[in-house]
């Protein structure tokens, strides 16, 4: 197997929380967000060209909308921006007794918006517990609360037939599965497919971002450890690892032109300047190739 080869895509691009790359097929752009600095970013790998919009508050993920623009998670909301004029519209908000805030999110094959929430962070992966779920938000915009009591909502994506839904609660360290009905957006049958032991801290860290690849394989961005392992979810073996010079490794993502390139992000928010130093490239975006596998293209929002 050829070794894997990775390179920085885009050196200190975000100031805090690298986070939520999205792959958008039909412009040949990587979306990604800044959390806490709410920054909503495009960039254009063969032209170079980086725009950004800074919204009000946090941003926890970006997904292109078939109508034009995008739908975000902006603190507890579901909002959609336009990007040519700025506006930003409401269309749903949830846990108003909470502090707390939009994390991740993916599209459904169907177009449906799965969206998790998390309590407010004052120290990297470190939250209250159980403050956060996991919401549905259909096309026509309605909110449906699957899943409470979680700490971290993270990672989800779907098998190539739909029937399975995986998805990540990064404090209890877990990988989920879901049977998962695509015509009803219902959930049923939850189980552990990975669990990060006991003192494995150092090399596995936190689960947080997550994306499947052709295989059927989850490839897990893992906070606090520098790396991005590959998982089989049928045995919840590692099949491979990536380590990179960053230790809040976030999300990943398959891109590029034959969707055989994974985009990783990380953060360097609240990083101790000690550490800081050592990592001279937080807050980057790296690009690996050579994995001889791909992804697919993700699902717009279809609202």
């Amino acid at each position: 197997m050829a070794t894997p080869k990775i390179e920085v895509a885009l050196k200190n691009c975000c100031p805090t929380i690298g986070e939520g790359p999205h792959w958008d097929a039909a412009t040949q752009t990587l979306l990604y967000v800044d959390i806490n600095s709410g920054g909503l970013h495009r960039w254009n790998p063969d032209t170079g060209i980086e725009e950004k919009i800074n919204l009000d508050g946090t941003v926890g993920f970006a997904v292109p909308c078939d109508r034009g623009g995008y739908v975000v998670g902006l603190n507890k909301t579901i909002s959609h921006v336009d990007w040519d004029t700025k506006t930003v519209t409401t269309l749903a908000e949830v846990e108003q007794d909470k502090e707390s805030r939009f994390n991740d999110a993916k599209c459904d094959a169907s177009g449906r918006l799965w969206a998790g929430t998390m309590g407010r962070e004052s120290t990297p992966g470190v939250v209250p517990k159980g403050q956060g779920s996991l919401y549905s938000f259909s096309t026509d915009h309605k909110i449906v609360k699957h899943v409470g009591n979680i700490d971290i909502s993270n990672g989800i994506d779907w098998t190539d037939d739909n029937t399975v839904m995986y998805y990540i609660d990064s404090v209890p360290r877990e990988v989920y599965a879901f049977d998962f009905n695509l015509t009803e957006g219902t959930l049923s049958n939850q189980r552990t497919v990975v669990k990060f032991e006991e003192g494995t801290e150092q090399t596995y860290g936190l689960p947080d971002g997550m994306c499947i690849d052709n295989e059927g394989k989850l490839w897990v961005a893992c906070f606090a450890s520098s790396r991005v392992h590959r998982f089989d979810p049928e045995t919840g073996k590692t099949l491979q690892t990536l380590e990179f010079p960053a230790t809040n490794i976030t999300s990943v993502c398959f891109g590029g032109k034959n969707l055989d390139e994974l985009y990783v992000t990380c953060s360097q928010w609240n990083i101790p300047e000690e550490s800081k130093a050592k990592q001279p490239l937080a807050g980057s975006i790296f690009k690996v190739t050579g994995l001889s596998v791909k992804g697919r293209a993700p699902n717009n929002f279809k609202g």
